[in-house]
């Protein structure tokens, strides 16, 4: 088991959180660890896991608490923002989310991965940037914004994948199921994707292709073993159904 950081040991906002959000996450669900030593307990990460439910975020930032680590992840700029809000992410050392297809946002990518790693902070990325259209809930077509981030600062890209949290808040569901409660919902956590072979490459468009290709294989492979399913042989790629990419995150 990975021992707890010093971010996780030492008073903070966190604890604050962790206060009101684990009593209830506990209550409702039972998670079930695989992997957990490989999120490392000390220096930056780039945690990359599946998204399925609007409650999803709570569970994942609830699982890299139990393993010892502080859950920050990406928000949109315009939340940091909003009044109280907008204090408790910068606060908690939240990461704006940078605007796509830019030289600003290059420039942005590069300063919040040095960030991360001067400070030894992990944060956590939806690859895929909003919930995945898959009609079976597996991991659609990945943007770019978890690899650019780790390929800037050669940061550990870590793949996760959860399963169960569809018992508690299906996919646009209003409302939680909370009983039964204690509902077993799976947590495994890969290893990290190998991108020596890029490094160096990190602006090059079909480096950047590459290495989110290998994530989302890297994910849909752990998550193909928690279902103890195949997953599609082609990736949802919402476009070519004519649906509309909502809510995302990072391109």
């Amino acid at each position: 088991m990975a021992s707890a950081s010093p971010e996780k040991t030492r008073p903070s906002l966190f604890w604050v959180l962790a206060v009101l959000v684990i009593p209830f996450v506990n209550f409702v669900s039972k998670m079930r660890f695989t992997g957990r030593e490989k999120l490392p307990s000390r220096g930056a990460f780039v945690l990359a896991p599946n998204h399925y439910s609007e409650f999803d975020p709570i569970i994942v930032a609830a699982a890299v608490w139990k393993i010892g680590r502080a859950p920050r992840f990406m928000a949109k700029e315009s939340l940091f923002r909003v009044p109280v809000l907008g204090a408790i992410l910068r606060a908690t050392g939240m990461v704006p989310v940078a605007r796509s297809s830019s030289r600003a946002a290059s420039a942005q990518t590069i300063a919040q991965s040095k960030e991360l790693v001067e400070n030894g902070r992990g944060v956590i990325v939806y690859p895929e940037g909003t919930l995945t259209r898959d009609p079976e809930l597996w991991p659609m077509r990945g943007k770019s914004g978890a690899v650019r981030l780790a390929m800037a600062g050669d940061i550990p890209l870590i793949p996760m994948a959860q399963w169960g949290t569809q018992q508690i808040m299906g996919r646009y569901q209003k409302g939680l199921r909370i009983w039964p409660p204690r509902r077993p919902i799976d947590i495994v956590i890969g290893d990290p994707v190998d991108l020596s072979d890029l490094k160096g490459r990190e602006h090059q468009p079909a480096a950047i292709a590459e290495a989110t290709e290998r994530l989302m294989n890297a994910i849909t492979a752990l998550l193909e073993d928690v279902r103890q399913e195949k997953a599609p042989a082609k990736r949802w790629n919402p476009t070519e159904h004519g649906q509309k990419e909502t809510g995302r995150l990072d391109s």
